[in-house]
């Protein structure tokens, strides 16, 4: 019989060492985003979070979501180091919809060949993007897979658990016929969009140095993800907001409606705010009709308040103080037939 030669983990394409390694340059920049609440460092089989006399009666509001196709941009780019803050966001807002302040934040980062200075990079980009929501990256998983992913590529998801009190919960049952919409600016197409983005930029040969609007083409389809977590939560302390929305996948026309009760509908004049030069450049030169880039980007605007329209000057003043520029985009109505979103120009 012939000898075998005795194999290793490494030799199946999974390096031990090099994920250590990871762990201990990834510490320092967890250790900055722990809050109070957080019990134990990291390495731990599970993480522990004290909620005890922080709330009287807390509800827990749970998010998770990935960042897309603009991984694929990111990766082709050499571009790792914000791709982490659009993970952050995407969940942050999302909670932060139902007046939830994010707790703590875990991620899932898979690939078939852990290369160090990548993953530590993305890392550190979600670290930061906890940094700007004030919640705890507490944990995540690390996961080497050879043979599941091609050479060079990887894999995201994040996880959020918020709390708010139960008789701070925004439900949408506030909304009333006549609340305005206050939409606050975007970053950028944020993480939404993003194989129609890749589609439209490779028929147009990847032209990454194109000045639009005093930027480059990529660094604007690169801008993370804004979080909007620390402005909107001090303005719920002060303010009445009737509901809120995160425009995310399927754009303006499926978002905001969803925090809008049964019987009313939507009336948004999209000419009552620029269209940023990136989509002005994406509707051009992909040739988009105005109701596909309603249902498939946020065209400039990332996020959502319904207010009664005697506070759109208060809290106007308030969002123009967190420095978020922000228009009056629509209103409230009663709804008309099945369509209960209108959009015209």
């Amino acid at each position: 019989m012939t000898a075998q030669t005795p194999l290793t983990y490494r030799d199946a394409g999974v390096d031990i060492d090099a994920g250590n390694e990871v762990v201990e340059r990834i510490k320092p920049l967890v250790k900055r985003t722990f809050r109070p609440e957080v019990m134990g460092g990291l390495g731990g089989f599970g993480a522990l979070f004290n909620l005890s006399g922080k709330y009287r009666e807390p509800v827990l509001v749970s998010g998770t979501d990935g960042v897309g196709t603009k991984l694929k941009l990111a990766q082709q780019l050499n571009r790792h180091d914000s791709i982490g803050i659009d993970l952050v966001g995407m969940c942050v807002n999302d909670v932060l919809v139902q007046g939830a302040e994010p707790l703590f934040f875990l991620d899932y980062f898979a690939t078939g060949k852990l290369h160090v200075d990548t993953t530590v990079s993305v890392v550190g980009g979600i670290a930061k993007g906890c940094e700007l929501a004030g919640c705890a990256l507490i944990g995540g998983e690390t996961a080497e897979m050879p043979d599941m992913y091609p050479p060079g590529e990887y894999d995201l998801a994040g996880f959020t658990v918020g709390a708010v009190e139960k008789s701070e919960l925004l439900d949408g049952n506030a909304v009333r016929e006549g609340d305005v919409l206050i939409g606050i600016a975007s970053s950028g197409p944020h993480s939404n969009g993003y194989s129609l983005i890749r589609k439209i930029y490779d028929r147009a040969g990847r032209p990454a140095d194109l000045d639009i609007g005093g930027e480059k083409l990529i660094d604007a389809l690169m801008a993370p993800t804004r979080i909007y977590v620390k402005p909107i939560l001090a303005m719920l302390k002060e303010h009445a907001i009737h509901a809120m929305a995160h425009i995310t996948g399927g754009g303006l026309s499926e978002n905001i409606i969803r925090v809008i009760p049964d019987g009313l509908g939507l009336e948004i004049k999209a000419s009552n705010w620029p269209l940023p030069p990136v989509f002005q450049w994406l509707q051009k030169e992909g040739q988009v009709p105005n109701n596909e880039m309603w249902r498939t980007f946020n065209c400039g605007i990332g996020f959502v308040l319904v207010i009664a329209a005697d506070d759109v000057e208060s809290i106007g003043a308030a969002l123009a103080s967190h420095d978020l520029a922000h228009w009056t985009i629509g209103a409230v109505v009663k709804a008309a037939g099945e369509e209960r979103t209108h959009i015209t120009e």
